[in-house]
């Protein structure tokens, strides 16, 4: 909690290197600096790279996980209702930094606002009562009858 924001990835940039070395050359720190802040750059809080990581919104916090997470360029990053306490300009940022994330690699997303589902989704995984529903594309998932039965109460 008392770290900055650029104190959060850095130490995350540090520990995905090859050997991670704490006596590291003063070189080596300038580069890991150079990723982290570019990292900050790709989530959007760059310009709070100074701040105490305890003082950000709670969205920006959001950012800042997803960017430690990316520290360790994963093919596959797991988002867990990453707008979950947003405010709606907040959910609006985050879908568009996950939709920008996707381009490369593998976001997989378990979240319940289904708006925020349906336009950054390529393919749906409906499940209910931990049994996979129905599976599609988001106009699939919009039209499949049992979807609409289990969650809306009746097909519309």
């Amino acid at each position: 909690p008392h770290l900055t924001v650029l104190e959060n990835v850095r130490v995350a940039v540090q520990g995905h290197a090859r050997s991670f070395n704490f006596w590291s050359r003063a070189d080596r720190l300038t580069e890991t600096r150079a990723r982290a802040l570019a990292i900050l750059e790709s989530v959007g809080v760059a310009g709070k790279a100074d701040r105490a990581a305890a003082h950000l919104s709670h969205g920006e916090k959001r950012h800042l996980e997803i960017g430690i997470a990316l520290a360790s360029d994963p093919a596959l990053l797991l988002l867990d209702e990453p707008t979950a306490g947003m405010s709606p300009e907040e959910t609006d940022e985050t879908m568009v930094l996950i939709r920008e994330l996707a381009a490369g690699r593998t976001v997989v997303l378990v979240e319940h606002k289904m708006k925020l589902v349906m336009k950054i989704s390529d393919r749906i995984t409906v499940l209910h009562q931990g049994q996979v529903l129905a599976e599609g594309t988001p106009e699939e998932i919009r039209s499949n009858a049992a979807v609409q039965r289990t969650y809306l109460g009746g097909a519309r």
